[in-house]
């Protein structure tokens, strides 16, 4: 008997992740695990939980998936290009080279993946030269690590978009470790409260995240990038890193509820900004992306 999905953390899971590369794996009629690169995995409902995947009707596994009675969606993280390209073109054994497992309801789930949604078939659907397989969620995990995509031809990874910038810019990155409707900050100079941040150097972006992360006392990793802009009083690059953290008590700094009281103490407007506007997407379990400098900008949505 599977217990309760925790609806919030599924919300979130379904929110957080671009439009990206996915591994959807099953077993066959024979028994052996199958799977394939898709980049067509879409929510589809909450209540119940539900997802899908699109199959073109020449693919070897069409007659296995439309008959299997789950799937696993597998998210695949940046550092996995090369699981990627192993289920996206021949292999005699793609499993041999990949550590997985069984998932709770017994879908094929890879190990190190951003997440993974192991589902009982709901319906297929018949769609021209493809088939959408539409799955009822019984059993998901995530973690933070970033997502991998996949645009015009080539891999695109949060981590790498970062890097490029700090090569380029004065770049002061923050690590926005959200837990539990909770962001946590820090005092600054100004006698308010700040995220924890810290100017690139040689370390990289990333690197610089997770030493905050770790100079926090937490454990836990960059996510993906969640607001990039200028600041152009002080001529810099700002890029801020939405993570997550295990459970504890951090060693610097205090979670603070993501509401206009709690956050009043914030002394940059433009975090400000930022953190209201975390508080209002952690509540719908949908994300963005800011682009702009300190004053104005755009969010682009997270698909």
């Amino acid at each position: 008997m599977t217990s309760p999905l925790d609806t919030r953390a599924l919300r979130n899971a379904f929110g957080s992740f671009m439009t990206g590369v996915t591994v959807v794996t099953a077993y066959g009629k024979d028994g052996a695990p199958i799977g394939f690169t898709a980049n067509s995995f879409t929510s589809v409902s909450l209540d119940p939980p539900m997802v899908l995947v699109c199959l073109a009707k020449t693919s070897k596994n069409y007659d296995a998936l439309v008959s299997a009675s789950g799937f696993a969606v597998n998210i695949l993280a940046e550092t996995q290009i090369e699981v990627s390209n192993t289920f996206a073109r021949p292999c005699e054994d793609r499993f041999a080279t990949v550590d997985w497992k069984n998932g709770p309801h017994g879908s094929p789930v890879l190990a190190d993946v951003s997440a993974w949604f192991d589902c009982a078939m709901h319906k297929t659907v018949d769609a021209g030269d493809h088939v959408i397989l539409i799955g009822t969620v019984m059993a998901f995990a995530q973690t933070a690590n970033p997502g991998l995509g996949y645009a015009l031809g080539g891999y695109v990874t949060p981590t790498l978009s970062a890097e490029a910038l700090a090569q380029n810019s004065n770049l002061v990155v923050s690590a926005v470790i959200e837990r539990d409707g909770e962001v946590l900050l820090v005092d600054d100079t100004q006698g308010g409260l700040a995220l924890p941040e810290a100017i690139v150097k040689d370390q990289g972006a990333t690197a610089a995240v997770q030493s905050l992360i770790d100079a926090s006392g937490l454990t836990g990793q960059p996510g993906f990038v969640y607001s990039i802009f200028e600041d152009v009083e002080n001529k810099r690059q700002h890029i801020a890193f939405l993570c997550t953290a295990a459970q504890g008590t951090p060693e610097q700094g205090a979670f603070v509820p993501l509401t206009a009281a709690a956050l009043d103490d914030v002394s940059d407007p433009a975090i400000l900004t930022m953190l209201e506007r975390l508080g209002r997407e952690v509540s719908i379990g949908r994300f963005g992306i800011y682009y702009g400098n300190q004053n104005s900008g755009e969010v682009r949505p997270i698909a």
